[in-house]
């Protein structure tokens, strides 16, 4: 599929939290339309309630039914949903779930079929989304299933600071079982190739943190890193990827040590969203790493409390949005210059 522009679809979230308000705000700006053509995957009717409730007045959405449709100069909507559905602001209901389920569901499948080029999804509420056809602990899963990918990894993006996870969206309780050589292994392969084909670093330098506090204190507060970590990072430097660590969370963070690197692979969930949130709320963009598809999202969830107050920032749904093009273009290019490599040759046969 050739565009002139990056088609982006936007699958429209939970209908009481402050989606609709980031979206509204970000594609209020014509300027989005110089470089890509947004869809939203909603409903004109929830659509028209939020611009009602924040008092927005110059701004529309351009009805179609395909993405085929889409106006290039217009933000696009498709109507996903029934148009008997309720907007009650600031609740979790299961009319809410079902409608973020649905238009998730139709965006994914039009980015499959290459009817869209790259998908942001605006945020859902993980429990009331929960459904015979959704069964997942968060997006991420639910994409890696829906494109069958074994590995993903969920990849916490903002200007200065870039955060993979190897347990994501993992009970406390289980994240022992997830830290395993293997699994670091894989999420450091996935990140080391994002970071070249998605971020045009030519030689990603990775810092990898550790899971007990301060790295285990040379096994005396626990001996996951002697025992899993270093020898997962042995195996990432024989395959020629540059990992270092493993490296205390509380002082690396508090040393502004992650400046030093191109990214960053924390053990479990919280060990790495906790201080990127703490630097980069605003501004932080989520993005599935590892996948053929491009999607990102933004840092923030449905802030209930926000919803219909005119009080939510569009900031990191406006990078979510930016990154996903990015990355189609970074993509595009290193597909053009991976098609032809140099062939190697053996120097010691040339003397």
């Amino acid at each position: 599929m050739k565009h002139n522009k990056i088609v982006v679809g936007i699958s429209h979230g939970d209908i009481n939290g402050i989606s609709y308000e980031v979206i509204i705000k970000t594609l209020i700006d014509n300027r989005i339309f110089d470089f890509c053509t947004p869809i939203v995957y909603g409903s004109p009717k929830v659509a028209a309630y939020h611009r009602k409730a924040l008092n927005i007045h110059n701004f529309s959405l351009n009805n179609i039914k395909t993405p085929e449709e889409a106006n290039p100069k217009r933000a696009n909507i498709i109507n996903c949903i029934d148009d008997n559905i309720r907007v009650e602001l600031g609740k979790s209901t299961q009319s809410a779930g079902e409608a973020s389920f649905i238009a998730l569901e139709k965006a994914v499948n039009d980015l499959k079929d290459g009817k869209i080029d790259v998908l942001v999804t605006a945020p859902i509420n993980k429990d009331n989304i929960q459904s015979e056809n959704f069964h997942f602990p968060g997006h991420t899963e639910y994409l890696a299933k829906s494109v069958n990918s074994e590995e993903v990894l969920m990849l916490l993006v903002s200007e200065n600071l870039k955060v993979g996870v190897v347990a994501g969206h993992v009970a406390i309780k289980d994240v022992p079982k997830e830290i395993t050589k293997e699994n670091i292994l894989k999420k450091l392969q996935i990140m080391n190739q994002s970071l070249i084909q998605d971020f045009r670093i030519r030689k990603p330098k990775i810092a990898v943190l550790g899971l007990n506090p301060h790295a285990g204190d040379n096994g005396l507060l626990g001996t996951e890193e002697q025992d899993i970590i270093i020898p997962a990072i042995n195996q990432a430097k024989d395959e020629n990827i540059l990992a270092l660590g493993p490296y205390s969370a509380d002082g690396f963070f508090g040393s502004n040590n992650f400046n030093s690197f191109d990214a960053i692979l924390a053990m479990y969930h919280d060990q790495g969203l906790a201080p990127f949130k703490a630097l980069a709320f605003n501004s932080g963009v989520n993005y599935t790493a590892g996948l053929d598809i491009i999607r990102t999202s933004p840092g923030h969830g449905t802030a209930y409390e926000l919803a219909g107050m005119d009080k939510a920032t569009p900031d990191s749904f406006r990078q979510a949005l930016y990154l996903a093009c990015d990355i189609f273009k970074n993509r595009n290019e290193y597909r053009e210059i991976s098609k032809n490599p140099l062939k190697s040759h053996d120097l010691k046969n040339l003397e």
